[in-house]
């Protein structure tokens, strides 16, 4: 028994030292993240991209930091407060939470965004090219809520819009629009909070390499009441939405800000789910769109099949000719690590629009999947082509 017990005691250490062994390969160099709530120590990031997290817990069990689809044990110490490290993670801004006995919560640390269906936590890991979306010593426009009554939806919505710097000075000045949606899951504050697209055109226009333009993001999801209730079926609310657009954003936007009415002022884009309804849009209404960006998305069709032009979205690209004539910029992206379906889908529908003769633009970022960075630099990309003087 004494022989088995220090054969279980040696088992043990050895467990340890490899966990010191582990833990003295991490790079020492933390610094909280860049969207803390003021004040906060943790979370912090490193060199490596590490995530630590640090949180008071004295009469729980069990505490994880759940990032990336991967739970990290934290460790107890003998205050009761819970520490540990992720794996490193990709560049870019991540969603996570703690998990406590089970129960996933936000991190008290961070602020807060709306994602993945719920209010939570982000953390920003830098990236090599994160100067494209700093705040800067620029000239900065303006992001405003609007909140208007949907007719169509028997409710009360919001947008943001994004007025660009200069916009109260020059009241002569008219400037043209960007419709730009979010994706699943998220909402009309996505754009702004996680996308930081107010800060990319900002710059963008301080370095003359994007038109001044109004940027309007509102809430891809609407919903058509059915007996007192909301009924979220796809076909509904993808309706719903390009109606509440098209009929009451779209005019109450022309009526309350100097906009350029004409279609070659006006673009739409979105990201994943916004890209799929976005392209649906444009292509139903091209008298109203010149140009359109699908980040990470095109629309919904099994991604192993050859798209059939004469059926998908009623035939409306079986002329690529007069597509080219019709629209100035189709734009399409996506992160070199995105995850199946969206490779294959995206593929295939690229092979339908070179097979038609639709001229269009492709863009890939380097190392990001499904995230918000691939979509910053998406609209980096893409603000740049549209709108030209």
């Amino acid at each position: 028994m004494k022989y088995l017990q220090l054969i279980i005691l040696f088992i043990a250490l050895g467990f340890s030292f490899q966990t010191v062994a582990q833990q003295s390969n991490i790079v020492e160099d933390y610094k909280p993240s860049s969207v803390n709530q003021p004040g906060k120590k943790y979370p912090q990031v490193n060199s490596e991209g590490r995530v630590r997290v640090s949180i008071s817990a004295p009469e729980a069990n069990l505490v994880q930091l759940d990032i990336g689809g991967v739970k990290y044990d934290l460790i107890k110490d003998e205050k009761g407060v819970w520490t540990g490290e992720s794996a490193p993670q990709d560049e870019g801004f991540h969603y996570y939470q703690l998990n406590i006995d089970g129960a996933s919560v936000p991190d008290p640390g961070t602020k807060y965004f709306y994602g993945a269906g719920r209010w939570g936590s982000g953390i920003e890991i830098p990236a090599v090219d994160q100067d494209f979306y700093a705040i800067k010593k620029v000239s900065h426009g303006s992001v405003s809520e609007k909140i208007y009554f949907s007719e169509i939806t028997s409710a009360w919505r919001r947008c943001f819009v994004y007025t660009p710097p200069g916009y109260e000075e020059n009241q002569d000045e008219h400037y043209p629009v960007l419709y730009l949606q979010h994706g699943s899951f998220e909402d009309e504050t996505g754009w702004s909070a996680q996308g930081k697209a107010n800060l990319i055109l900002d710059n963008l226009i301080a370095e003359k390499k994007a038109s001044p333009m109004i940027i309007v993001m509102d809430n891809g999801y609407a919903f058509v009441p059915v007996n007192n209730e909301t009924k979220e079926t796809g076909r509904n609310w993808n309706n719903a939405f390009e109606d509440v657009l098209i009929k009451e954003v779209i005019p109450m936007i022309d009526s309350t800000y100097r906009t350029k009415t004409d279609k070659n002022n006006r673009a739409i884009a979105g990201l994943s789910m916004g890209a799929n309804q976005t392209m649906r849009i444009i292509m139903n209404n091209l008298d109203r769109f010149a140009y359109y960006g699908g980040f990470s998305g095109t629309s919904n069709y099994p991604s192993s099949d050859e798209i059939d032009v004469e059926t998908f979205l009623d035939g409306k690209f079986k002329d690529g000719a007069t597509l080219n004539k019709q629209i100035n910029v189709f734009w399409l992206g996506m992160g070199t690590k995105e995850p199946e379906p969206f490779p294959g889908s995206i593929g295939a529908f690229r092979n339908m629009l070179e097979k038609v003769g639709l001229d269009y633009e492709y863009y890939e970022s380097t190392g990001t999947a499904h995230e918000w960075l691939t979509w910053r630099r998406s609209l980096h990309q893409f603000a740049q082509l549209i709108f030209p003087d």
